[in-house]
């Protein structure tokens, strides 16, 4: 009897020790299908891994579901489909999920076409949903993807991305429905946003709606619309940015489209930021360096410097900017803004902006193209 009392009660010590060793923790596994050659599906629980030996064919839409993770290590390539229709291909992460892009300075997760001659807009892009608010409302649906965002959490974590190259995204549904290279709805700050470089997006480079989270080294390179956009509420700083190649506004700031008072209004501060409008012809910076629209919210930026756009900015004429602009809620380095007469490139040609005025800063070239 004392022989299966001590049985007992090693085996229960073993099951104890093997379910709280914080030292060895374990991942949970996945119900989910991972295909090298075939990446595409809903990923509905547990945690998947991507291998950075291998590089993976984006095959369809791969989305992330609430509570289940995607990890990406630093390395990893995924390159689009040749024959799969371009709106199709894309990588959501839902509300309530999380995506651990894990890439290292000198090697990046990089997300590609795969087409011989790739181009803009070969591809959607990378749509991230979370819990944050957003002045449109607290469960919006994203204008692409279809996945659900918005809600009362500004701290919430929708996981990390360090050390990502993503190109030729922008794909387009229509005018008024399209991917952009990396797409934020209501991330909170609990995620983890640096070191992202977005090259030829048929759309806008990087988009925030709404939410709070913080970013830092966005290199945006060749956007075929804005290159960096933030709307509907956001609340956030943004610190290191390089814009070469700009088709209509550098940096596109609104508060709200139906409602230009909306509140929580954006609140958006920016740090250290080049905007060179590139030597193209077709790169014409129609909307100029900023774009202070819909009501534009609070903007303040630290150290901008701009090169070939020779009007600033491009405002908003109705009552809600206005109102904004008359109570030195457009900040442009260290002056409050009255009009484009009194804020000329010249004036923020004398910053350093992103580190080395029009040139691409050091920082850049651990996640540049070239790299």
């Amino acid at each position: 009897m004392k022989k299966s009392i001590l049985a007992i009660a090693v085996i229960v010590t073993l099951a104890f020790t093997s379910c709280t060793d914080d030292n060895n923790p374990s991942t949970p596994k996945s119900t989910f299908e991972l295909k090298i050659d075939d990446l595409k599906g809903d990923i509905t629980d547990g945690t998947v891994t991507l291998d950075p030996s291998q590089t993976y064919t984006l095959t369809g839409a791969l989305i992330v579901k609430s509570g289940a993770t995607l990890t990406i290590p630093a390395g990893t390539t995924i390159k689009t489909s040749t024959t799969a229709l371009n709106t199709s291909l894309y990588i959501g992460v839902e509300r309530g999920a999380t995506i651990n892009i894990n890439g290292e300075a000198n090697n990046p997760v990089v997300m590609t076409s795969g087409q011989a001659a790739p181009k803009e807009s070969d591809w959607g892009g990378l749509v991230i949903c979370g819990d944050a608010k957003v002045n449109t409302g607290d469960n919006g649906t994203s204008e692409v993807g279809g996945l659900s965002f918005g809600g009362n959490n500004n701290a919430d974590s929708s996981g990390k991305i360090n050390f990502l190259r993503i190109e030729y995204t922008g794909a387009k549904f229509s005018s008024d429905k399209e991917f952009n290279g990396v797409s934020f709805f209501g991330v909170g700050s609990g995620t983890e946003v640096s070191n992202i470089y977005a090259f030829e997006s048929g759309d806008d480079g990087i988009e925030f709606f709404g939410g709070a989270v913080n970013a830092s080294n966005l290199v945006i390179v060749n956007a075929y619309d804005d290159s960096l956009d933030f709307a509907d509420g956001y609340q956030g700083t943004i610190t290191n940015v390089y814009i070469s190649g700009v088709s209509k506004a550098g940096i596109e700031g609104s508060n709200n489209q139906g409602n230009d008072i909306a509140t929580p209004m954006t609140d958006a501060k920016l740090i250290n930021v080049s905007i060179v409008k590139g030597a193209d012809a077709k790169f014409t910076a129609g909307e100029q360096a900023i774009n202070f629209k819909e009501g534009g919210g609070k903007q303040t930026y630290t150290n901008l410097f701009v090169s070939g756009i020779d009007t600033f900015a491009k405002l908003d004429t109705g009552s809600g900017a206005t109102a904004r602009i008359d109570a030195g809620d457009f900040k442009v380095n260290g002056k409050n803004f009255v009009s484009t007469s009194n804020l000329t490139t010249d004036y923020v040609s004398t910053e350093t902006g992103a580190g080395n005025g029009a040139t691409l800063p050091t920082w850049a070239t651990k996640i540049s193209k070239n790299n």
